[in-house]
Order: C-alpha cells, then sequence, then structure tokens
C-alpha cells in the first residue's frame, strides 16, 4: 500500500496533520506494508523568498482581521497542535517555500527525505526560524543529512529539481486537490484535512480490504488552500 501526501512546510494543519496521520499508521495493523511518500504543494507559490513579513499580520490581511482576532486564530490552531504533542510557536515569519520543496526532492534522492521534512517544521512551528535564509536552510539540510556539497549545489542552483516540484503539484491539480494536507492511498482512495488519527486509521483499514473510501474535509479537521487555513470554530 503506497500513501502520498502533498503538503507544504508553511501548512499548520500539514504540521498537525503529518502527526495524527502517523498515528492513525502506528493503530493500523498492516503500517509495515505501507509506503508513505511526501510530495510538494505551495500554499503561496507567489511569496518573496526572503520576506519580514510576521504571520500574525499575513493572516490579518488574508482575512481581513484584526490582530487581535488572527492571535485569537492562531492560539486555536497552537491549541490542536498541543494536542499532538506540538510544540507552535506564532512569532513565525510569512515566505516562500519553493526552495524548502526542492531541498526536499533532492533529500529523497538521498533517501532523507522524511528527517529532512520533520526538520523542516520544527524548525518552522516549534522555533520559528527564518526559512528565508539560505544558510539556514544550508545548516538544517546538512544536519538531516543530507551531503553539504548537495545542498549548496541545490541552493545555488534555481532549476534544481524544480521540475520535480512542479510535476507534484502538477499532479495534485489533476488529483482535485485545492488544499492541503492532502493524502491519497494507492491513487484510488484520498482523504482531505488534518482529519483525527482515528479517521486515518479506518481509512487506511477500509483500503487494505479494497473499499473505496473519499473523506472530505470536515468541521474540526482543518485544511490550509488558496484563502487561507480554516480554523475550528471561527
Amino acid at each position: 500500500m503506497r500513501v502520498e501526501i502533498w503538503s507544504d512546510i508553511a501548512c499548520p494543519w500539514c504540521y498537525i496533520g503529518k502527526a495524527r496521520f502517523e498515528a492513525g499508521l502506528a493503530a493500523f495493523a498492516h503500517r509495515d506494508g505501507v509506503e508513505v511518500v511526501h510530495r510538494s504543494f505551495e500554499l503561496d507559490p507567489n511569496a518573496p523568498a526572503a520576506t519580514d513579513v510576521p504571520v500574525l499580520d499575513m493572516l490579518a490581511t488574508k482575512y481581513g482581521v484584526t490582530r487581535e482576532q488572527a492571535e485569537a486564530m492562531e492560539a486555536r490552531v497552537a491549541e490542536a497542535a498541543a494536542g499532538e504533542g506540538l510544540d507552535y510557536r506564532s512569532d513565525r515569519i510569512h515566505g516562500n517555500t519553493f526552495d524548502l520543496h526542492r531541498l526536499l526532492h533532492a533529500a529523497a534522492a538521498h533517501g532523507v527525505h522524511h528527517t529532512l521534512l520533520d526538520a523542516f517544521y520544527r524548525a518552522n512551528f516549534a522555533e520559528a526560524r527564518t526559512l528565508g535564509d539560505p544558510a539556514v536552510l544550508r545548516e538544517i539540510a546538512v544536519c538531516a543529512g543530507l551531503p553539504a556539497e548537495e545542498a549548496d549545489r541545490v541552493l545555488a542552483d534555481p532549476g534544481a529539481y524544480a521540475q520535480e516540484v512542479r510535476a507534484d503539484e502538477r499532479e495534485a491539480a489533476e488529483l482535485g486537490a485545492t488544499g492541503v494536507p492532502f493524502f491519497v492511498i494507492d491513487r484510488r482512495y484520498g482523504i482531505s484535512g488534518g482529519q483525527p488519527a482515528e479517521v486515518f486509521r479506518q481509512a487506511l483499514e477500509r483500503a487494505h480490504a479494497d473499499r473505496p473510501v473519499l473523506v472530505p474535509a470536515a468541521d474540526g479537521a482543518g485544511v490550509c488552500g488558496d484563502d487561507g487555513c480554516a480554523v475550528p470554530g471561527k
């Protein structure tokens, strides 16, 4: 069984949804036979690479709300993250994630994709590091196991792994994904949003039994799309 997950490092529900999926997978009896593949998806491909825009300011502008309301939205997401044992900071900087996705494809070629993805999520949401800084990206990538010379090559060449990122994004569009996280099991079954762990376990069970399943994002299952990130209770 193969599970493909389209996500963006800037997406809080991808961060939370990954933890929930992994909990559901851990409870799945046939988990050793599941291959997990992470795919690229940019929520804001037009964002500048180097930026100093705080996430709270971006949210206030995106939703047309006050900064206080944006803080309340982030507090609810932080609560959901805490429920999964995840650290979450709201003093992050909003920016372009294309270079991160290119590095993730390079990491996949070197067998350290999962490690680097976790490191990027942690750096963004738990540590609020400046991911628009190439030096920071290089440090994180090398610490995750990507050879330094490969990290340098990718960061120096904007075309490195660009086609792979764009191919992932085209596939997402062809599959009808308009937001992330988006989970696809064996290219036959789809799950949208940061669903509870039990939903993922049940979906894996159904897919294993070869019964079609489509679980759209429901109330309480966060998802990030072109219009921003849905917040339960908003």
